[in-house]
């Protein structure tokens, strides 16, 4: 093994120890592993896919007990692509996110999550990506083997875009736990064997968050990724109907029997032409159940807390909610339909149709949809509220995709300038009848 190697798992053995997790858990071990690779530059660029070559250190406990929750890092030594010669990126711009799969003694998928955290990139030179760590809950003896997989590179400025890259290879496992029987668990206190590390990550998934087992039977995971899916949206605005395309992807962190959805949008394809006052604008959407389940289930997003000056780029925040399924089986969840209040007014948008972002088991809960009767499943109601969390997430700041959509709209299926001329033609005549 050779020092920088040596000295890698050194200093993850002494960072896990500290922390409490590897309690019990033989030495770190770091192994490498390279695979091709095909990445997709985001549709933004116009840059054709890039086939390249990924090499990724994996470091992992080499022995551990069943009941353990052990951490695993992704060191990318080498991306398979490289910044494109289009601009320089800033310092702590860029966010990797992947997965992991597992084989063996226990399978599934660990969920994998950086720091946007890199030095200033130039342009066509390697991509700087930070650590990925997920945390592991080991539940069957046996040797557990860790391949590496796809991954998705965030970039935040100068607009948020994703680099989505995936093996073209079959990959050779880049490290293998033993996992012999305990008296249970050794490593601290881990709650409920969660699989990712930070949550869920922005800008994107690489996983279509399709889950094995059924009934509820997901594994000992919690994180739930969706994949992004162009949803084609019909609206009703003040200002006449308008045909939109969005990006959208839904994401679920399970919480005992029930799940905490994310519903991010991808895009947003202009600045403000105005000047918007902030706790103004409200997003809604009633995501669609199919498979096993039935009904809707109703997430919000929270007001814009800042006003919008005029030339600013326009964002959406993430929209969030909570599933209760109401049936035992596979059941998908799907964009639904999407409503922004603002000023006063109200524009609905109603996809033309129904594209799956997640698919996952699920087992009935008291009260659970099973057909919209179940809290928070308004049975098609476009409002939100219900059983919404409120509050944002990252913001998603993007430019036009190809089709142009949403250009007539202003903003990524719905928030501030849906309304378009609406908001600036209507609020003046709102002001003169309060005189």
């Amino acid at each position: 093994m050779s020092t920088r190697r040596r000295a890698g798992a050194a200093s993850v053995s002494l960072l896990l120890g500290g922390a409490g997790i590897l309690l019990g858990a033989g030495p770190a071990q770091a192994a490498d592993v390279a695979y091709k690779t095909e990445c997709i530059p985001p549709s933004i660029s116009g840059l054709p896919p890039v086939q390249g070559t990924t090499k990724v250190e994996i470091t992992a406990p080499a022995t551990a007990k069943v009941g353990d929750e052990v951490e695993v890092v992704w060191k990318t030594t080498e991306a398979a692509s490289k910044n494109p010669d289009v601009l320089d990126l800033d310092k702590d711009t860029v966010k990797p996110s992947g997965t992991i799969k597992l084989g063996g003694g226990q399978t599934g998928d660990l969920a994998m999550a950086g720091e946007r955290v890199n030095p200033p990139i130039k342009k066509n030179s390697p991509m700087i990506l930070s650590d990925m760590k997920g945390k592991l809950k080991l539940t069957k003896a046996g040797e557990v083997t860790l391949t590496p997989g796809a991954y998705n590179i965030n970039v935040s400025k100068p607009v948020s875009t994703d680099t989505k890259c995936t093996p073209k290879e079959e990959v050779k496992a880049g490290a293998t736990i033993k996992v012999t029987e305990g008296g249970g668990s050794s490593g601290g206190s881990s709650s409920g064997g969660s699989t990712s590390s930070g949550g869920s990550t922005s800008g994107g998934s690489t996983s279509g968050g399709s889950t094995s087992g059924g009934g509820g039977d997901d594994g000992g995971k919690t994180d739930f990724p969706g994949k992004e899916v162009q949803t084609p949206y019909k609206c009703k605005t003040p200002i006449g109907d308008k045909d939109a395309t969005s990006p959208v992807q839904i994401d679920a962190k399970k919480d005992g029997g029930n799940y905490a959805l994310t519903v991010q949008f991808k895009k947003s394809v202009m600045d403000s032409p105005a000047d918007i006052p902030a706790d103004s604008v409200k997003p809604s959407m009633a995501v669609k159940l199919g498979g096993a389940d039935k009904g809707t289930v109703a997430v919000e997003g929270p007001t814009n807390k800042e006003p919008i000056k005029s030339g600013d780029p326009m964002t959406i925040p993430d929209l969030k909610g909570t599933y209760k399924p109401g049936a035992d089986g596979k059941s998908t969840l799907s964009p639904g339909v999407l409503t922004v209040k603002a000023l006063g007014t109200t524009t609905t948008c109603t996809p033309s149709k129904a594209e799956v972002s997640l698919e996952i088991d699920t087992a009935a809960q008291p009260g659970g949809a099973a057909g919209g009767s179940g809290d928070g499943s308004a049975g098609g109601s476009a409002t939100g509220g219900g059983s919404a969390a409120g509050g944002g997430g990252d913001l998603a700041e993007t430019g036009a995709d190809d089709n142009g959509a949403l250009r007539a709209l202003g903003l990524v299926a719905g928030t501030v300038i849906l309304l378009g001329g609406a908001v600036f033609t209507f609020l003046p005549r709102r002001r003169n009848g309060l005189r």
